[in-house]
Parts: structure tokens; C-alpha cells; sequence
């Protein structure tokens, strides 16, 4: 029996997919370990895999950020980006380049000390590490470790060309297009930020494995077998990284194997889409629930400007959602708000979703046939919002200058719209998922050698 030990970064949008696909090698025949933080051990019970304790960042994100316990510095890390969101794209990709060095390679070395204890200990026979986890991938590659790489977010994470750079988006939907000089402002710091993230890879290496080639790029570094893609393999994607092999799960949910709404949830249903009411999804990921002026944006919209109802994820922003002017007074037969919502099947009752432009919250809509508005503030959700409306799957505007008519407008489109693409999209998506990608990756891997125990 193939084992397999599976290293998720503690946030939540992470270790769910990299579960389900831990879930998904078990299935198809492997011993799966599930290694993260140890918030996260429901997630290795729920999916049958074993569960070892790594913690490979100070950050974490249990399910929803504000709530989560974390340092100081990360705290203040997160309020700092939240209020770089609220001055646009290139202010917030900015903010997220001066924090990536304590973001994404704080403790290097530690991590790869607890990483050949982890391996001494488990002796899997490869891992499956999460590409924005670098100390890991650059631990895997000082040790010399077999590893595929799962990319959670959109597939150029990984640049490829010259002209590639992590953090700066290949494309952007129209709404949210840059000026020439912000742009040329943000490249400019990715471009410091992948000379220094290499350097102090180089030195890594330098430490643990003098005898090991350097990386050429950090950020291009990921296993030499096979890299999984947590996304749609759309024609028009940038080229992935020569010599892995390439796989397009699609989406990494467990889509065909939900349990249902609980009876709370399906009561609420009920009563929102009474009468034949439609039922709109408002969720911004664990993070940007925190944008709670945006939220009350597109409820008010949904419910001024549609004969829709809307059920809102608001994190710990539920309170001051309900007393937004727009939605004080709004009626409970249209209108819920939670902290948190079960939204994977609510997905089976909605019509339209406003999300973020999250990777998980894209590929679980495509799964669905659910049409988005996409309302990007980081990260990879701009490049996101951009194949959505290239593949015909959606609408996307600019968060920061919505207003109640604009979302009216777009939610009208997308209630009304033709579902065709959508359908087509559904079944190309779930041809694809864990279980398929599980089963190209234990192919992939099964002729991956470890190396000799070491002292």
C-alpha cells in the first residue's frame, strides 16, 4: 500500500481541498496522513485520513480570519491588508508583496528540522505539499524528498516565463484594470520580491544541502513529477512549468458527496425561496468577511433590485450587517445572515452566487452550474475573475466602486442569463474532481524512489 503524508498550511481554504484529495487517495487504495495544525483534525476525520501534527506558519485561518488566534504581528498583518483592500487592487497586492517574506517564509529552517523528524518518524513513500507552503516545498527539496505539488489557488501561482511573476495577475477583468503606473508600481515589487525569496532560498540550501542544486526561482519551485491544479484546464491559461506532470482536477470539493442541509438550514430554504423565489449566496471567503460594506451592498441590491432572496456569510461582521439602513427593516422570508454558512450545499438551491473570486469558491460554482458576480480584492481573485467572465461563467466588477443599481444590474443579468456554458462546464468539471485527480497522481508518483534513511 502507497503512503502518503499530506502537508496543509493552517488555513482552512487549504485544508479543505487538500483533505478531500487526501480523501480521495485513500479511496483509490493509499494510507493517507493528513499534517497540519491541530485545529484542523476534523478535517483528517472526516475524510478518513490520519492526522500528524506540523505547523508550518505562524498564520492561520481555523475558518474565519478575524476569529482565529494568532500573534500579535499576524494580527496586525491582517488588519493592515483588510484596509489596503478598501483602496483598490494595486494598494492591497502591494500590501500582501511587503508582507510575503513573514507571510509565506517565516521559519525556514525550523520547518525543515521538523520535517526530517516528520519524515524519519512516518517514512511515507511521497508527500503531497501545498504550493504556497515555500518552506515546505524548499524542505522537500534540500532533503531531497519525493513530493507532488497541489496548487491551490490560480495555476500561474507557478510562474513559468520570464515575464511571470507570483503577485502580479496575467490578466484582470475590465472593471478592475490598473493605470500604466501602478501597475508598473506593482511590478516592480514583485519582481524585488522574487530576487529576495530566491536568495534566501539559495542560502537555505546553502545551510542543509550544500550538495543540492540552487532553485533558479523560488517561486517556480515545485516537484519535478507532478503538479495537481486545483482549477479548470481553460485554453487560454498561461504555460504551466515544464517537465511535471500536469493535472487539472477542476475542483477539489466533495461536491457528489455532501451530506444535505441540516434541518436548520433546509427550514430556512424553505422559507427564503417560497412562492418560487430565487435564492442569491453572498460569501466572501474566510478573510474578506471582514469587507462587511460590501456585503450590505449586494444583500440591499438583491433585495431592492430583484424579486430574489439572499442568505449572507458575514463572519463576525453579522451584527453590523443587520443594522446596515438597507437591511434593518428587510424581511426574514428574504433575508438571512449567519456567520458561517454550509455553502457547499446551499450551492444545490442557489441561482446566483457573489463571491470573491476565490479559487474554491470558482471551481465549487462550476461544479454546481451556479452562475457569479466576482467582486476580486487580492491575490490570484483577479486573474480568477477573469477566466470567470472569459469562460462565460459570470460577471465581475470592482468591489470598492459597487453600488446598490451596479450590483442590481449585473444580478439581473446573471438571473436571467442562458445556462448553457454553464451546464457544459458542470460536466467537464465533475469529469474531472479528487477522485480523478487522485488517480493520475498515484500513476504519476508510482515509480518515485526515496532516498536512504538518513542518520
Amino acid at each position: 500500500m502507497t503512503d502518503v503524508v499530506v502537508i496543509s498550511p493552517p488555513f482552512r481554504s487549504h485544508a479543505a481541498p487538500l483533505s478531500v484529495l487526501g480523501g480521495a487517495l485513500g479511496a483509490a487504495g493509499a494510507r493517507v496522513t493528513l499534517a497540519c495544525a491541530p485545529d484542523f483534525t476534523d478535517l483528517a476525520q472526516r475524510h478518513g485520513l490520519a492526522f500528524a501534527e506540523l505547523t508550518v506558519t505562524r498564520n492561520a485561518n481555523s475558518g474565519v480570519a478575524e476569529r482565529t488566534a494568532q500573534g500579535r504581528a499576524e494580527a496586525d498583518r491582517l488588519r493592515e491588508f483588510l484596509d489596503a483592500t478598501r483602496e483598490g487592487a494595486v494598494p492591497a497586492l502591494l500590501t500582501q508583496a511587503r508582507h510575503r517574506a513573514a507571510d509565506m517564509l517565516a521559519d525556514p529552517d525550523r520547518i525543515l528540522r521538523e520535517i526530517r523528524d516528520l519524515d524519519r518518524t512516518a517514512r511515507p513513500d511521497w508527500y503531497l505539499v501545498d504550493q504556497l507552503s515555500y518552506p515546505v516545498t524548499l524542505a522537500m527539496h534540500c532533503l531531497g524528498l519525493p513530493y507532488a505539488t497541489f496548487c491551490p489557488g490560480h495555476p500561474s501561482y507557478l510562474p513559468a516565463g520570464p515575464e511571470a511573476y507570483f503577485g502580479l495577475p496575467y490578466a484582470w477583468p475590465d472593471p478592475l484594470r490598473p493605470a500604466p503606473e501602478p501597475l508598473a508600481e506593482l511590478r516592480t515589487a514583485v519582481e524585488a520580491n522574487d530576487r529576495a525569496f530566491t536568495e534566501a532560498f539559495r542560502r537555505v540550501c546553502a545551510r542543509h544541502a550544500p550538495g543540492m542544486p540552487p532553485p533558479a526561482r523560488a517561486f517556480a519551485l515545485c516537484s519535478p513529477h507532478a503538479v495537481v491544479f486545483n482549477y479548470l484546464d481553460l485554453p487560454w491559461l498561461p504555460p504551466a512549468p515544464a517537465g511535471p506532470e500536469h493535472i487539472y482536477a477542476g475542483h477539489c470539493s466533495a461536491v457528489s458527496g455532501t451530506a444535505g442541509l441540516d434541518d436548520s438550514w433546509q427550514a430556512t430554504v424553505d422559507r427564503l425561496t417560497a412562492g418560487g423565489r430565487r435564492l442569491v449566496l453572498v460569501a466572501f471567503g474566510t478573510f474578506l468577511s471582514a469587507r462587511s460594506d460590501v456585503l450590505a451592498t449586494v444583500a440591499e441590491a438583491v433585495l431592492s433590485r430583484t424579486d430574489a432572496s439572499v442568505i449572507v456569510a458575514a463572519g463576525d461582521r453579522v451584527d453590523e450587517l443587520l443594522r446596515s439602513p438597507g437591511l434593518a427593516h428587510a424581511s426574514p422570508n428574504r433575508l438571512r445572515v449567519a456567520g458561517v454558512v454550509p455553502q457547499l450545499d446551499l450551492l444545490g438551491h442557489t441561482s446566483v452566487m457573489v463571491h470573491h473570486g476565490g479559487n474554491n469558491s470558482f471551481g465549487e460554482c462550476v461544479a454546481a452550474g451556479v452562475p457569479a458576480l466576482a467582486l476580486p480584492f487580492s491575490s490570484d481573485q483577479f486573474a480568477i475573475a477573469h477566466d470567470l467572465e472569459r469562460a462565460g461563467l459570470g460577471l465581475a466588477e470592482d468591489p470598492n466602486r459597487l453600488d446598490v443599481e451596479t450590483a442590481g444590474s449585473a444580478l439581473r443579468r446573471l438571473l436571467t442569463a442562458d445556462r448553457r456554458e454553464h451546464r457544459t462546464r458542470r460536466t467537464e468539471a465533475r469529469a474531472a474532481g479528487p477522485e480523478y485527480a487522485a488517480e493520475r497522481l498515484l500513476l504519476a508518483m508510482q515509480d518515485v524512489s526515496r532516498p536512504p534513511q538518513t542518520p
